[in-house]
Formats: structure tokens, C-alpha cells, sequence
């Protein structure tokens, strides 16, 4: 791998020699190091069991992000795009992280990143959820898009997985059906992270909030805040000050575990029937 990441780091205009490279924590899925050369310090995330474009797709998510000119995100110097087996490798700045609280700063940030909108919902390209494939298209109805791509995606791979059988099978089949009773057609299509929960994000070493591991799409900003809420790592601060930019809709409330429901039924999907009873009890609440 170190031979793979000499080349991308020549590719970008670093020959420098390197001076120091450690394991660090990246997550569950990829290998992950600080690499420090003569001239900079790196984050590089490295993987074999992964299809070409995958870290293509996150690349693309923090291009994204930052040509909204709103929040902050890791700069990209290098991706590759080897055959399924081969050693994939994505190069990054490394971002030192700091104490200070950057909550506030973090909702309103994300907010404004919200803000910036399209006429359609969905990518143009497919991205991943974890490292669960995401296939994408653009739609003009946000309903459409999230029923066809988001819950029926998980659906269909869920019975081909057996997670996702009998009496569950049957509700969450029956919820698609009348999904229009409580999910919009036409809400605003925010750029959204896609996977923002707490360990996606960084309190940079500056002062800044900084995004991470994104998953992106454009659809509605409150899909994006009901996953902040399922797992945690968001304060009361961060809620009041993403509002005071974009207020959530009145139906929030009950909008919210469908929107959940999504990133369970992943969650269920990777690791297992430890999700099996979140998901259920959303089914129940209103499928009965």
C-alpha cells in the first residue's frame, strides 16, 4: 500500500520523503493512517474489498460540499479507481481536531448547506451508504425518489439477504403503498450529506466544524436531520442554531421516524437483527 500511496502523493506534487506512518481509527470499514511527509500531513483511507468507484463517490460528496462555500471539508489530493480486489486509496489533508465547542457554528453552517438547492431530487451518479451500494437517479419528486431508491432498495435487499422477511416484509411493503399520506412531493432538494451522524463530522484544531465520510443527494433537509438525531453526537446548541437559519417543517415530528427508518433498515442490512426491533416498531406505528 505504501508503494500506492507514493504514487498518488507524486501524482499531486509531493515527492518528498515520508517521515512518519501510523495506523489511525477511520471507521469500520477501511484502513485508515496519518501519513507526514517533508511537505504535509495526510489522512489516507485504503481499502481492497471495494468496487472501483468508491472512494470516487467520496470525492465527489466533499467537491460537492465545498463548492457550496459554506462548511468546511477535508481537501481531496488524490483518488483511484483500481479493478474490484486491487488496493484502493484516497488521500486527504489531515485535519487536527480541537476542543472548542463549534456546535453553533456546525447548524448554521449546515443550514446555509442546505439552503443551496436544485429542481430535482436524488445524484447523478450512485454513491454508498456504508458499504452498502446506492444506486441513484434524478427525480422530480422527493416521494418517488425515497420510496423507489431509499426504502424499496433496502426492501429488495433485505429479502435477498433474509433480513427482511414475513410479517416485516408484509409492513413494510404495506407502508410503501401509502407512503404519499406523510412524506412530500415537492419539499425543497437541499444538498444533503447523506450520512451525518456523529462520528461524521470534526471539531477542527481552527475553530471549524468539518464534514466527513459523505454520502450525498439532494432532497429534503429534514431527511437529513432526523439521522442526526437517531445515533446522537449533536448538541441542543447545534438544533437551535440550524433552525434559527432553516426551521424544520410542522410535520417534523412524524416525518421523522420514516426518515429514520431508512438508515435503520442499513443498519439492519450491515450488522443484523440488533436493528430488527427499531425498525419493527416503526412499522407498527404506522402499518399497526
Amino acid at each position: 500500500m505504501k508503494e500506492t500511496v507514493q504514487k498518488g502523493l507524486q501524482s499531486v506534487g509531493d515527492h518528498s520523503k515520508i517521515k512518519q506512518w501510523k495506523t489511525v481509527g477511520g471507521g469500520d470499514i477501511n484502513r485508515s493512517f496519518y501519513v507526514q511527509t517533508e511537505n504535509s500531513e495526510y489522512f489516507i483511507k485504503g481499502n481492497q474489498d471495494v468496487p472501483p468507484h468508491f472512494f470516487k463517490a467520496e470525492a465527489e460528496g466533499l467537491r460537492q460540499i465545498q463548492e457550496t462555500n459554506t462548511i468546511s471539508v477535508p481537501r481531496v489530493h488524490y483518488y483511484d479507481e483500481p479493478e474490484t480486489g486491487q488496493e484502493a486509496v484516497i488521500i486527504m489533508d489531515w485535519i487536527k481536531t480541537g476542543h472548542k465547542d463549534v456546535s453553533e457554528p456546525l447548524g448554521h453552517q449546515l443550514a446555509h448547506m442546505h439552503r443551496h438547492t436544485k429542481d430535482a431530487y436524488g445524484f447523478h451518479s450512485p454513491t454508498f451508504v456504508g458499504e452498502l451500494d446506492q444506486p441513484n437517479t434524478w427525480s422530480d419528486s422527493w416521494l418517488t425518489y425515497y420510496r423507489d431508491f431509499r426504502l424499496k432498495g433496502q426492501l429488495d435487499y433485505g429479502q435477498s439477504t433474509g433480513t427482511i422477511t414475513g410479517d416485516r416484509y408484509h409492513s413494510l411493503t404495506a407502508l410503501l403503498e401509502r407512503l404519499d399520506e406523510w412524506i412530500p412531493h415537492h419539499p425543497s432538494a437541499s444538498l444533503l450529506h447523506g450520512d451525518l451522524w456523529g462520528g461524521n463530522w470534526m471539531n477542527g484544531a481552527d475553530g471549524k466544524p468539518y464534514l466527513i465520510d459523505p454520502s450525498v443527494l439532494y432532497g429534503d433537509h429534514a431527511f437529513e436531520m432526523a439521522f442526526t438525531e437517531l445515533f446522537g453526537g449533536f448538541s441542543p446548541a447545534f438544533y437551535k442554531a440550524y433552525e434559527d437559519v432553516l426551521p424544520l417543517p410542522a410535520e417534523y415530528e412524524n416525518q421523522k421516524p420514516l426518515y429514520q427508518l431508512f438508515y435503520l433498515l442499513v443498519h439492519l442490512n450491515m450488522f443484523g437483527e440488533i436493528y430488527g426491533g427499531s425498525v419493527d416498531r416503526i412499522l407498527k406505528r404506522y402499518i399497526g
